[in-house]
């Protein structure tokens, strides 16, 4: 065996390990210590690599920008507990109503509005489908509808800044958040009129699947109905406008007043803030609360440990080298590149969570990308699309899971006129990941999706520069008159004596 067979040999193992369920952070350290003594033993690996692992791991945990992580997870899990999701979801459902498809455009619409404050898809589908599951199986609407629309409109939440996978996604790609969510704005909102014609086009072809809600059954109407929807809106405004606008991660907005780790912070203050006029904080949400936070942050942390580890001997017997030639040398230059970076990526969301992915696999196709010419802003946004499926896959997206949890409690409970089956679950996520497919498409042939809503470069124009300078009297610098004597250039500079005489 040589250096060069054992970088694929390494991948190699990755996908094994990924796909054995041990968990990911501690399997990939051992494979990576593993690998590297066999590669020192071999004399393909310089055992001082393996000395500056230490530094590697203490430079991961005094980043300050992953310290955004906690607060916004900590954000998102308070505001899952002070009812801003029953609130709007009933409010909404009465406004739309009458409508046929009704309840799924209010489901889209809550789902888009919780996933810029909240963050975090596990509570946003179980709070929404507690909700909304038996007000639609009530009303008669199609229960795989029912599912895939309350699945779906979870799941935007890991596009939808302040997503934590944008921050990962900045931080990989060294790239600044705030650019980031403003790149992922454009995708987020036609992902949600994707979801809307969707649904209007179902209700035009089987009306059935999706009846309007009876009149009997809406007890709000005129200015009541409209002041209830704004207390649930307005409030997520304003905090949706000081988290992200104070970072620079709103569109028009190009300065950053905080950084990601002050907004964080600002953030889940707020969050508090909101809790306590909602009268939901208390001291077990609170214990709740941070225990989840926690959690998540601590299996963060880990799983990057452990990448790096494996990223430190990889790249040590020259994997990064064989991943850019094997991934530059594709037919079809960037555009083959893309297609089949986004086919890889969302087999391996089969089985992976969407930080082991942007953790492992994006510090290898990063500066393949960047040297292809590819845009890394546009590049992580898409990968980031890409990713909503992950929890969408039907056997094991998390996303189903967790509805079919929450269902069958409901249906134990008697909330449920009937239990929901599995069948249901899994055929009525196809269609939506069909719909997350299309906007990765979309979003790889109009790149302006992504950029349009980013600040543009600024470019010196020469001529316009040199044009200036003339006027001013000046001569731009390493250029001369046509008519001035170059002899004169030489000339012997007088002593100043002689020239004070004149």
């Amino acid at each position: 065996m040589t250096m060069d067979q054992f970088a694929p040999l390494m991948f190699g193992g990755l996908i094994v390990i990924m796909l054995i369920g041990f968990p990911v952070a501690f399997s990939l350290a051992a494979l990576g210590l593993i690998c590297g003594t066999f590669a020192i033993y071999m004399g393909w690996f310089n055992p001082e690599f393996m000395q500056a692992l230490p530094l590697n791991v203490f430079g991961i945990l005094s980043n300050e920008l992953l310290l955004a992580i906690p607060f916004f997870t900590l954000m998102g899990a308070v505001l899952e507990k002070c009812g801003l999701a029953e609130d709007m979801l009933d409010s909404m459902g009465q406004l739309f109503g009458p409508v046929r498809g009704g309840l799924g455009y209010s489901v889209i619409i809550v789902g888009f509005i919780l996933g810029a404050i909240t963050g975090t898809v596990a509570g946003q589908v179980i709070a929404m489908a507690m909700i909304a599951l038996p007000v639609m199986q009530r009303y008669g609407y199609n229960m795989r509808y029912a599912t895939g629309v309350l699945a779906a409109s979870g799941t935007i939440t890991q596009l939808v800044p302040p997503s934590l996978v944008l921050v990962v996604m900045a931080d990989q790609l060294g790239k600044s958040v705030g650019d980031m969510y403003k790149g992922a704005w454009g995708p987020s909102i036609l992902q949600v009129l994707i979801f809307a014609l969707y649904t209007f086009l179902l209700s035009r072809i089987k009306p059935h699947h999706v009846p309007g809600v009876p009149k009997e059954a809406r007890t709000l109407n005129g200015w009541a109905l409209w002041a209830k929807c704004l207390r649930g809106i307005i409030p997520s405004a304003i905090l949706i406008f000081a988290v992200l606008g104070s970072m620079g991660g709103l569109p028009g907005i190009n300065t950053a007043v905080a950084t990601p780790t002050e907004a964080g912070a600002m953030g889940a203050v707020g969050a508090l803030i909101l809790a306590a006029i909602h009268r939901r904080l208390s001291w077990p949400v609170l214990r709740d609360t941070l225990a989840g936070t926690m959690r998540i942050t601590a299996m963060v942390v880990f799983i990057l440990i452990g990448s790096r580890v494996f990223s430190l001997v990889f790249q040590g017997v020259n994997g990064g080298i064989w991943i850019e030639h094997m991934l530059s040398g594709l037919p079809g230059g960037q555009l083959g590149f893309l297609i089949v970076v986004n086919i890889f990526i969302f087999f391996l969301a089969f089985f992976l969570d969407f930080f082991e992915i942007a953790f492992i696999i994006l510090p290898l196709l990063g500066p393949v990308a960047d040297k292809m010419g590819i845009d890394l802003i546009w590049f992580g946004v898409l990968l980031c699309v890409n990713m909503q499926t992950s929890f969408m896959h039907p056997p094991f997206g998390f996303a189903l899971f967790y509805l079919r949890g929450i269902s069958d409690t409901l249906a134990k409970t008697g909330a449920l006129p009937k239990k929901v089956l599995s069948s249901d679950i899994y055929m009525g996520a196809i269609p939506w990941v069909g719909m997350q497919i299309i906007l990765v498409v979309i979003v790889i042939f109009f790149p302006q999706t992504v950029t349009m809503f980013l600040p543009k470069e600024q470019k010196l124009d020469l001529d316009k520069a040199t044009q200036q300078i003339q006027n001013m009297g000046l001569e731009p610098r390493g250029e001369q008159k046509p008519e001035e004597d170059a002899s004169k250039l030489f000339a012997p500079v007088e002593p100043a004596a002689s020239a004070a005489s004149r």
